[in-house]
């Protein structure tokens, strides 16, 4: 204990990381090309972008050739080159920033004293950052850093750190990184502003050509015949490549050894059994026999295979021998794919039978170390669906099969799950499999068995009860029951404080995805608040990959809440960050509901963006959840997007859609009857319009606007007033619902023989609604308002966004100046005394009120009406006859 203290208490000494430990000097050396190694000349070329671009990616799987592509490139470039294998990252952004500031030190690279180095493997102050862009950013001369195994970089923070100190270091670094997968950086802002330089695995496979010189520099001269076969059979794949180099050095006849290995692969496991496997002794067959059915392994994993204690000395030997074993790191070991194949070939003529019970033990003992994705790839691999449904469940990881880079993998491995096979566990595996895809009467029934048999087992862990409450409130919110999803959550809060710590910590995704689940539910009921509560906890949670497709669903049912209260800027921008979540991870499009994109077309319908509305829609046709607030919000969008392309018809059906929920929505009643409403209206029917809306419940200030617009079409001008003016007593609402507000009191206004009221209301609209660009409003006042537009002052408000063309030349109209907003009833009070010359002083007197309250509306009075003066406000209240 007390070493462990020490390692911890202070800072590290210099030449240490943040450990205390001495830094690895071998990280910091590019790897030695063998005299085997081929130059590439076109990408030697591409690489010599990366002198252009501040950002390089060399993308491709292991054995692709790309670590000594870029050694190699890097060894003959004239500026200072630092090399980093940045598989250190794993143990947190402190001990990658350490080793990274130590490579620059290594190489020569000057920086500030003040830079600092991180104290804590797992973070590193933001301020020491910032000096290191700055002092890289002073530099003269470029600093080309390479940051090798960048895969290892698994933590978003770090990656994030990383991407904050490429932008600000400017011109002096270029950063290339090599890596097996995705870099979780914004790549689609580099490419767009051509700031990035990338070579993929398509690239680094080899052509005929590149394999034909690889061949004669392992003393191997074939016809391009049989190299374009190679190519063929190997992908281009430049290990693959290699092994059959090697394999063919050592037959007396190459080309007809490389046919045979074209034609089906036997004289190659032939020969590299005999030349391999043969040659250990029989305790190291009998081990490479039994890690064939690995991925990966380390010593403890292939004595629980083999039941002895011998491997951690037989592996490292194997490596060192170039036997087709291959280090990993971190005592990590793999076979060389192909040799792996023929060896589990082998497996099951030498010992049939046993692989079951090879991937059993593995499955145990991974799961013991915490390797949960391969602990459940090897008990499904064995047939044993309880233990890895069991684990899958008791790890807290159910949600993982909605969410996160291995659902995907996850729902394939469970899809093969025998059907004899019956336990709370599979049972609630199926229950999610069944809700993922939207089956709630099959997923329902799966979760009555579990939970009939937790209530008889009291034994049973918490976090089969937490993830038996997760799918509860998933079928909720799928069957639109608000109320189950609230005791859903009420259940879920109990829980988590029985459920250990550590695995609430290591699965943030299912208090994520529960939330999502009541959030979306409680916006179906209509509890806009206290959806926006639950939904906002999510968008606030750990950033991370297994979050992601959480944040999304939040994000874009907190932008559905703004579209229905009228704010469609604020919509798009919550439905926009949406999208970029599930993207910055890789995670595959479609997974959720799709709701921000049914947003962002609806927001594009309103803005008479048509084409771009109907992308969206196409965009959300896919996707995953189907639940009732989707259903309705695809109808919405595509009903107005419909109508604004002048199909009534078609609207009306789509406006019609068919939604099962437990309970009735009150919003999607009052949205659809609506639509519904715009649609007869369009089709010359207030009658019908007034039939439709008589559903509505008039607790939304959309669909009293819309009664208020029926009421003036069936020439009830006086009751739509009356609507409008209960709308304005409600409160503030959004810019879509108060332009339309606007046009109908102006509409209003011109029936009742009040043009200067109309063209003053139809200037407050379009100053609403240009800062959103609301152009549907407009469109569907026609014809009534074409001529109003024509008015020199209102065309000046409408032209560029509204209207085509450059504003018109602006013309003093005396008879109709602007009026940005109406006064209040206050205001005119303030403005009446005004008139008759009385001071501020005695203003207040007489109103009751302070002096500066008075200056408050005088600021206010002047702004409406677009003057600076007291003469000036006068002069125009009379021109507006508002005195």
């Amino acid at each position: 204990m007390a070493a462990s203290v020490e390692r911890v208490s202070g800072p590290a000494p210099v030449g240490a990381d943040p450990l205390g430990d001495p830094f690895l000097r071998t990280r910091f050396v590019a790897p030695r090309r063998p005299a085997t190694f081929l130059r590439r000349k076109r990408l030697v070329r591409h690489l010599d972008r990366a002198l252009l671009t501040p950002l390089t990616v060399v993308n491709g799987s292991a054995g692709a050739g790309k670590t000594m592509l870029v050694a190699d490139w890097a060894e003959g470039l004239a500026l200072p080159v630092v090399w980093l294998t940045a598989d250190m990252a794993e143990q947190g952004p402190g001990m990658f920033w350490a080793y990274l500031l130590e490579a620059l030190r290594v190489r020569g690279v000057p920086l500030p004293g003040e830079v600092g180095r991180p104290v804590v493997a797992g973070q590193v102050d933001d301020a020491l950052l910032a000096r290191l862009a700055a002092g890289l950013s002073a530099r003269d001369r470029p600093v080309l850093v390479v940051l090798d195994e960048y895969d290892r970089v698994t933590a978003a923070q770090t990656a994030e750190q990383l991407e904050f100190v490429l932008h600000h270091s400017g011109e002096g670094m270029h950063l290339v990184l090599v890596t097996r997968s995705e870099p979780p950086l914004p790549l689609h802002r580099h490419r767009a502003a051509g700031d990035l330089t990338e070579i993929r695995n398509a690239e680094l496979a080899f052509t005929v050509e590149e394999a034909a010189a690889l061949l004669e520099l392992h003393g191997l001269r074939l016809p391009q015949q049989a190299v374009s076969a190679l190519v063929d059979r190997t992908g281009g794949w430049a290990a693959g490549l290699r092994l059959c180099a090697l394999a063919a050095q050592e037959s007396p006849d190459p080309e007809i050894y490389l046919k045979e290995f074209e034609a089906g692969r036997s004289a190659v496991a032939d020969f590299l059994l005999a030349e391999v496997l043969k040659r250990q002794t029989p305790e190291t067959q009998d081990l490479l026999l039994r890690v064939s059915v690995l991925e990966r392994f380390r010593p403890d994993l292939v004595d629980a295979l083999t039941g002895r204690t011998d491997a951690e000395p037989i592996l490292a030997r194997l490596h060192e021998e170039n036997a087709f074993v291959e280090d990993l790191g971190h005592t990590w070991y793999r076979l060389h794919p192909l040799f792996g194949e023929i060896l589990r070939t082998h497996l099951h003529v030498r010992c049939p039978g046993l692989e079951p019970e090879l991937h059993r033990r593995a499955a145990r003992c991974l799961r013991r170390s915490g390797s949960l994705p391969e602990s459940l790839s090897h008990g499904a691999a064995a047939g044993d669906w309880e233990f890895t449904a069991r684990t899958l469940v008791d790890d807290l990881a159910i949600g993982q099969l909605f969410t996160g880079p291995g659902s995907a993998e996850l729902t394939e491995l469970f899809s093969h799950m025998e059907a004899e096979s019956s336990s709370p566990a599979t049972d609630l595996v199926r229950a999610a499999h069944d809700l993922s895809r939207n089956d709630i009467e099959r997923g329902q029934a799966h979760l009555h068995q579990v939970q009939e048999r937790l209530a008889t087992d009291a034994d049973r862990p918490a976090a089969a009860r937490l993830s038996c409450v997760l799918l509860e409130a998933l079928a909720a919110r799928l069957s639109g029951s608000p109320e189950e999803a609230e005791r859903a959550a009420e259940a879920a809060e109990r829980l988590q404080q029985e459920v250990p710590a550590h695995l609430l910590d290591r699965h943030p995704e299912l208090p994520a995805l529960l939330l999502t689940h009541l959030g979306s539910a409680r916006l179906w009921a209509g509890r806009f608040e206290h959806a926006r509560t639950a939904l906002s906890t999510v968008v606030g949670c750990t950033r991370a990959a297994s979050t992601a497709l959480a944040r999304e669903e939040s994000l874009g049912h907190l932008a559905l809440i703004d579209y229905l209260n009228g704010w469609p800027g604020r919509a798009e921008h919550k439905a926009l960050a949406a999208l970029t979540e599930t993207e910055r991870f890789g995670l595959p499009a479609g997974s959720g509901s799709g709701i921000e994109r049914l947003v962002l077309a609806a927001v594009a319908v309103d803005r008479n963006e048509l084409a771009q509305a109907q992308s969206f829609l196409d965009e959300a046709a896919d996707c995953a959840i189907r639940d009732p607030v989707t259903a309705v919000g695809r109808s919405l969008a595509s009903a107005r997007l419909l109508l604004a392309r002048g199909d009534a018809k078609a609207a009306l059906a789509a406006a019609d859609p068919d939604v099962r929920a437990e309970m009735d929505s009150p919003w999607a009643e009052d949205h659809v009857a609506l639509v519904a409403s715009t649609a007869h209206l369009a089709e010359g029917r207030p009658e019908a319009a007034a039939e439709v809306l008589r559903r509505v419940s008039g607790d939304q200030p959309a669909g009293a606007v819309g009664a208020a617009r029926v009421q003036l079409a069936a020439g009830n001008r006086a009751a739509a007033v009356r609507l409008l003016d209960e709308v304005r007593a409600a409160g503030r609402t959004g810019p879509a619902v108060t332009v339309r507000a606007a046009l109908v009191r102006a509409q209003a206004a011109e029936d009742a023989g009040d043009p200067v009221a109309a063209r003053r209301l139809v200037a407050q609209a379009l100053v609403e609604a240009r800062r959103e660009r609301l152009r549907r409003p407009f469109l569907e006042a026609t014809p009534w308002i074409r001529h109003l537009l024509a008015v020199p002052h209102l065309q000046q408000l409408a032209a560029g966004w509204l209207t085509s063309g450059p504003p018109p030349v602006p013309v003093v109209d005396r008879t109709a100046p602007l009026v940005v907003e109406e006064l209040s009833e206050r205001e005119h009070e303030v403005l009446e005394r005004l008139s008759r010359m009385m001071s501020t002083q005695e203003i207040a007197a007489d109103l009751f009120l302070s002096v500066n309250t008075v200056k408050t509306h005088l600021k206010s009075v002047y702004r409406k009406l677009a003057v600076n003066r007291r003469t000036d406000a006068v002069r125009r209240a009379r021109e507006l006859h508002l005195l």
